[in-house]
């Protein structure tokens, strides 16, 4: 049986240890994470937390919708045991009627099909192979790239919240005027969580670049960076994707590039050898009349 569950109801240690032992867990579907970004969240809830699927939620003109999160690319259902079709479906009809707009993001390991899903890309590079290897697979420009002269270059990798947060606020001017998206990445930082790391990069004392970057138990999601136009023409936004690569190659880890949809992007996101992975958009609207 799914039950919809409001947040002060949930048993969050449940809920946490459902998403950590499940075989598509993302980062941003656990409890602390959406504590940060999300405005106000609940959950539907299958058995003795056997699934679940968080739904961020937001209440406007006396009326509930369920939002897209500003940084969170994919949540939907999680659960250890299959996940197939039906169940999704279960639970979107689980869905209380009193969101009139639902809005939302499943995971990739949530594959399905019907008439309110369109399908969105998200590039992937598997880390089990060495950075020689990876490299191997890069076109030829971001090989160039990558062996451009990075000696003046020092990164941080205990960077400064108040830096990198001052860098993003001057390079996206517009950046504080969006739906509080600014605010909340300032709560994420400023939580300190172990699985939240800041790289910053300087040249002669000047912070040119950063990133902030996610590590949960399979994936290292490359969050938001940062860079002046100077650190874009010195390749540092490929300078910092090697170093991530070099820091968790051989391992079981995927770095997830979280996107994206803007071919520019894609492009530069295709250049290391990324892989496409597909994600599920669902979006419907109730009538209210």
């Amino acid at each position: 049986m799914i039950k919809y569950i409001s947040y002060k109801n949930l048993d969050l240690v449940k809920y946490d240890q459902c998403i950590e032992d499940s075989f598509n867990v993302r980062i941003y579907a656990f409890s602390w994470y959406l504590d940060c970004v999300a405005d106000s969240w609940d959950t539907l809830v299958l058995n003795d937390y056997e699934a679940v699927m968080p739904l961020p939620k937001r209440k406007k003109y006396g009326l509930y919708y369920i939002y897209q999160v500003a940084w969170i690319q994919q949540l939907g259902v999680f659960s250890k045991g299959v996940i197939d079709a039906d169940l999704i479906s279960n639970f979107i009809n689980s869905i209380p009627n009193k969101f009139v707009l639902v809005d939302y993001f499943f995971n990739s390991g949530n594959d399905f099909t019907g008439k309110y899903v369109s399908k969105r890309t998200n590039f992937i590079l598997p880390l089990n192979r060495s950075f020689e290897d990876i490299l191997n697979g890069f076109n030829k420009n971001r090989k160039r790239a990558s062996k451009s002269d990075f000696t003046d270059f020092r990164i941080d990798k205990k960077g400064s919240k108040k830096e990198f947060l001052e860098l993003y606020a001057g390079i996206r001017k517009d950046i504080k005027s969006h739906a509080g998206s600014f605010e909340k990445i300032e709560t994420l930082l400023s939580k300190g969580h172990k699985s939240v790391h800041i790289w910053n990069v300087y040249k002669n004392e000047k912070l040119l670049a950063g990133l902030v970057w996610l590590k949960d138990s399979f994936r290292i999601t490359y969050l938001l960076p940062v860079a002046l136009e100077e650190a874009k023409q010195e390749n540092i936004p490929t300078f910092l994707i090697n170093e991530l690569i070099k820091e968790y190659q051989n391992t079981n880890y995927i770095l997830d590039f979280e996107g994206s949809m803007v071919k520019g992007v894609a492009r530069f996101y295709r250049s290391f050898g990324a892989e496409e992975e597909e994600y599920g958009w669902y979006k419907k609207k109730k009538s209210i009349f």
